[in-house]
């Protein structure tokens, strides 16, 4: 008679679970072998039912309500997911530290290492310099070591994740180079979170497209860190619910032996053993990715302009927010990376 060990048991939180984002971390929750959602909270919609809020939810979590956000309730968890604005994470994130095995932030309040730059891009002090340098940046391509056993991440931006696969292994690797660099990023509505604004409303967005944050997107700055390169970055609202398209265009060093080819080498090289990285031949569109944590990169060259350029879609509430949260989870609490996420979207 052959016995097995049973599954370990995550307790984990949700604090900021009736946002778009809070949703999909239940989600996923659900879908995975080891996370048991024991507490989950929204300040705005304590004690409503999640599913009046998430219908979609009504299998799992129907009778559930949101609780008050109660830091000292989630002493002893395993993990905490943290969606919330910025300044809020950043006033609940020291106490949290101290009482939880790993908090998954999916602001940017600990995502940028230089403190200096939130007043300019955010419109607030840091004063957690010492957390924000103990923070690990959650992308488990680029920091799969340094998120082994980290205490505190920092789930990147959803614009950020599609940029960052898109360009980095060019730009590290002496392919292009550092300044010059130009991302057009278009997102679907959802990248806005849930807003009662007449921008992300239906009559605004349907048939419409638009750039918006031209020059100041504080997207950028987390850009240039992680990509290491000078870059200009203009997003657009798109009128679909989800996805993330990153088009990216920089300079070769030099342009002796590129080639379409080449480009897709280096693309390739990179994330040969990435799960959820997969670099194709043809141009990928968001909705191959739509409910999954997959990204799906290619890359070309223009000889007549010198200029490469590389694609990247992801969906932006999965590979680019909870999805991706999920995936440095697993990674930092020494799970299989790829529990409770899916590579394989929803079509049509």
């Amino acid at each position: 008679m052959s016995s097995s060990t049973p599954s370990p048991r995550i307790r984990t939180a949700v604090i900021g679970a009736s946002g778009f984002t809070g949703a999909e971390l239940l989600r996923l929750a659900d879908l995975h072998p080891h996370l048991d959602v024991a507490h989950l909270s929204a300040a705005s919609n304590a004690g409503q039912l999640v599913s009046d809020l998430h219908p979609s939810l009504v299998a799992s979590y129907g009778d559930r309500r949101f609780d008050e956000v109660d830091i000292e309730s989630v002493d002893g968890y395993d993990l905490v997911f943290l969606g919330l604005p910025h300044e809020a994470s950043l006033e609940l994130v020291p106490q949290l530290v101290r009482r939880v095995r790993c908090v998954v932030d999916l602001s940017a309040a600990f995502r940028l290492k230089d403190a200096s730059s939130y007043p300019q891009w955010y419109g607030f002090e840091h004063d957690q310099p010492a957390l924000l340098e103990s923070a690990v940046y959650g992308l488990p391509e680029f920091h799969r070591n340094e998120l082994a056993g980290a205490g505190l991440i920092a789930t990147p931006g959803c614009y950020v994740t599609a940029a960052i696969l898109a360009l980095r292994p060019l730009v590290a690797s002496g392919m292009v180079q550092q300044q010059g660099i130009i991302v057009d990023g278009a997102s679907g509505v959802t990248g806005a979170g849930r807003r009662a604004e007449i921008a992300y409303s239906f009559t605004t967005v349907d048939e419409n497209l638009t750039a918006y944050g031209l020059v100041s997107h504080r997207h950028t700055p987390e850009m240039e860190q992680e990509i290491g390169a000078k870059l200009l970055f203009t997003p657009h609202l798109v009128p679909m619910n989800r996805g993330i398209l990153a088009t990216c265009y920089s300079t070769p060093v030099d342009a002796s032996g590129m080639s379409d080819a080449a480009v897709l080498a280096q693309l390739r090289d990179a994330y040969a053993n990435e799960p959820f990285a997969r670099v194709i031949e043809s141009i990928p569109g968001t909705k191959a990715t739509m409910g999954s944590n997959l990204a799906l990169i290619t890359g070309r060259y223009d000889a007549r302009t010198n200029t490469a350029i590389t694609i990247c879609a992801i969906d932006n509430l999965t590979k680019g927010a909870s999805g991706g949260a999920i995936q440095a989870a697993n990674v930092a609490l020494g799970l299989d990376e790829q529990a409770g996420l899916a590579r394989i979207g929803v079509a049509p």
